[in-house]
């Protein structure tokens, strides 16, 4: 029996472009209506206009959410079914929307909220690792003060966060086939954002949700499960906790998925879905001709 599941990538897979295609349907166009006039400014706009501005975390989660959520729209309208999702840090949200645990507004001013506080945290850095000994890399979280492991994405790649100086002594010590320094504001699922965290905990207690129609893998703890409280409850841990992607990959075999589908710009998911899990079919949804 073919199970599916449906993933969502995050902040770092926006392109120039993404779902201008959209508005030539209906529901995508009443869905980036709706979205402009939470949002105050056009997520249209934004994806036609500067790759910069786009980039920037206030945008780029808007963006991305209003995009995705539409996509998953149109796959539902054409009778697909899915079994799991998950999503890859700001992709959780989208995930959430897909087991149908909140509605579109409901997540877009979480969103919303989450790049706005995002956005305003300031004076860490974050570096991606490629092709490293994983070994050697926890004894340097371990011995290095301020420094963490924020997105565990395969066996060889990772993202560190932490403050500039422990990033840098982290990087100088750990040999890796490739170091790159992210370009982001802050120092993201990490303590460090602990002010911000608490912060959006305050808005997200508001927020209704209800018991997924499929189950989550969650980011901060990838076993499945569909109760709001519990989800939401995860949801309330990821701004400052680890994205634990790798183990979210593992989870599928285990949960007898046959099929991912990546489902939004991008194709970095995929790419790490096809070396974790090579007996899964693995494709992707990024556009209106790919539905």
């Amino acid at each position: 029996m073919m199970k599916t599941a449906w993933v969502f990538p995050g902040q770092g897979s926006q392109t120039i472009g993404m779902g201008v295609d959209l508005i030539t349907t209906p529901m995508g166009k009443d869905r980036l209506s709706e979205a402009e006039s939470i949002l105050g400014w056009s997520v249209l706009d934004k994806c036609q206009g500067d790759e910069t501005e786009l980039a920037k975390t206030l945008y780029t989660q808007p963006c991305l959410y209003v995009v995705e959520t539409i996509l998953i729209d149109l796959l539902k309208d054409k009778g697909q079914k899915v079994d799991l999702v998950a999503g890859h840090s700001l992709g959780e949200y989208s995930a959430l929307y897909a087991a149908e645990v909140f509605d579109f507004a409901t997540g877009l001013n979480l969103v919303k909220s989450r790049g706005e506080l995002m956005s305003q945290a300031a004076g860490g850095k974050m570096a991606a690792l490629m092709k490293f000994d994983r070994s050697q890399l926890e004894e340097a979280i371990a011995a290095i003060s301020g420094v963490v492991l924020a997105n565990d994405n395969s066996e060889q790649q990772v993202v560190i966060s932490g403050t500039p100086e422990g990033v840098d002594q982290l990087c100088s010590q750990v040999k890796s086939k490739r170091a790159v320094e992210l370009k982001v504001s802050g120092a993201f699922h990490s303590p460090f954002m602990a002010e911000a965290s608490t912060k959006f905990k305050q808005l997200l207690e508001e927020a209704k949700f209800t018991d997924g129609k499929v189950p989550v893998l969650s980011n901060v703890d990838p076993t499945p499960s569909t109760s709001a409280t519990i989800l939401k409850e995860r949801l309330s841990q990821q701004m400052t906790g680890s994205v634990r992607w790798r183990e979210i990959m593992l989870a599928l075999p285990q949960q007898e998925i046959t099929q991912v589908l990546e489902v939004g710009p991008g194709k970095v998911l995929a790419g790490l879905l096809k070396r974790a899990c090579s007996g899964i079919d693995v494709s992707n949804v990024r556009s209106l001709e790919d539905l």
